[in-house]
């Protein structure tokens, strides 16, 4: 099997026996140069087509691998594949797309492929113009890495034109990832040539992984607030969240001290709430002891994916933590808690050194929070997260 793998070029390089009977040099090509996000999706669904045995396809069922591919991402993250202008007008025509599809149907942000392609089945009158504008480039340019050796002018402004020309170059110059078939629109056919579907199979992992790095360095560009960026390009189990030291600490605090919780004001009960972040688990991709809160288990389930007013429940969430940093320095036992909460819940620098270290008043350590995580909770109200309505 051929090895894949980048260099500090990030081109992708694959040794064997491809390299003598394939043009990896303009594959490796096919993602230079975006100018909209789409580009590295278009590229993913036909991997993940061809891995899959598929020979044969349309624009149509490649645009509905990238709607489902990028589905969580925009929907579940708010990330914008591509930006957004002043007046609020998403630039990536997949965001777009995905976005209407979302008004239209009503799906989940956490809904499932089958899901999603049952509703752009349900929806293709509606879909249609977004999706057509999706094939007006990317398909063709993403294939002018192999047209070196092509002397003649290519017209990237007639779709029949470049059909032609890429027909050409297969048959003369270069063979080519894929071709195209003479209908228009949606219903474009795309042929998957033989030798190139065997070396993406034999190579699939390597191949998506260099996708997977590419994309993330053009979403972390276009989303320069976003922690954990490369953490949300698919859905992750929410098992993997580390909280059993977090409620340990919490559950000796409300032994001896009254909590209240946050949004009703009603008194915690011992085992029967949640531990839930005040800014979304989705947008800072973490288990900080600074963002966590015992509520109410009913009304977290309410809360969900959104953010709570800032005021008046900051000051509320603000008194929980001074109570407990409170207790943290006064009961050794609960000091010891505290501490057990390093390997998996206190990473960040300033809640380390400045927020839970001895000595800070009341005033000091709310002023401390508030300066850290303000700006956290504004970057997601920009990204798109709606307010909680309680």
């Amino acid at each position: 099997m051929a090895e894949c793998y980048t260099t500090e070029e990030n081109r992708l390089i694959i040794n064997g026996a491809y390299e003598n009977t394939l043009d990896i040099e303009g594959f490796s090509q096919m993602m230079k140069n975006p100018s909209y996000c789409y580009k590295f999706y278009w590229l993913e669904a036909i991997v993940n087509l061809i891995s899959r045995g598929i020979q044969q396809t349309t624009f149509n069922d490649i645009i509905d691998e990238m709607i489902t591919n990028a589905w969580f991402s925009v929907r579940e993250y708010h990330i914008h594949l591509s930006g957004i202008k002043a007046d609020g007008t998403l630039l990536d025509g997949l965001e777009r797309t995905i976005v209407l599809l979302s008004q239209l149907s009503g799906l989940p942000a956490n809904a499932s492929k089958d899901e999603i392609k049952n509703a752009i089945k349900e929806y293709e009158k509606e879909l249609k113009r977004t999706k057509e504008q999706l094939t007006y480039m990317v398909p063709y340019r993403a294939l002018s890495g192999f047209f070196d050796k092509y002397e003649q002018k290519v017209d990237w402004n007639s779709a029949r034109k470049m059909t032609e020309s890429i027909r050409i170059i297969n048959q003369t110059i270069v063979c080519l990832p894929y071709t195209f078939g003479n209908s228009s629109s949606l219903k474009k056919e795309v042929y998957f040539h033989h030798e190139w579907m065997k070396m993406i199979q034999d190579n699939t992992v390597s191949i998506l992984g260099w996708i997977r790095y590419e994309k993330v360095k053009w979403l972390q560009n276009v989303n320069p607030e976003v922690p954990g960026l490369v953490y949300k390009l698919s859905s992750m189990d929410e098992k993997v969240r580390k909280l059993i030291n977090v409620r340990v600490l919490w559950e000796d605090i409300l032994k001896i001290k009254e909590v209240r919780d946050v949004f009703t004001g009603e008194i915690i009960v011992s085992r029967k709430y949640d531990l839930d972040h005040f800014i979304p688990w989705s947008f800072v991709m973490n288990d900080e002891l600074w963002n966590l809160m015992p509520m109410n288990s009913s009304l977290n389930s309410s809360k969900s994916n959104r953010l709570p007013k800032w005021e008046p429940f900051f000051k509320c969430f603000a008194n929980n933590q001074y109570l407990m940093y409170s207790a943290i320095h006064d009961i050794p036992t609960i000091r010891k808690h505290f501490e057990a909460c390093y390997k998996d819940n206190l990473h960040s620098i300033w809640a380390v050194r400045e927020l839970y270290r001895e000595g800070n008043s009341k005033e000091k350590f709310i002023n401390i929070l508030q300066e850290n995580m303000k700006p956290v909770y504004d970057s997601a109200r920009r990204q798109g997260y709606e307010i909680w309505k309680i």
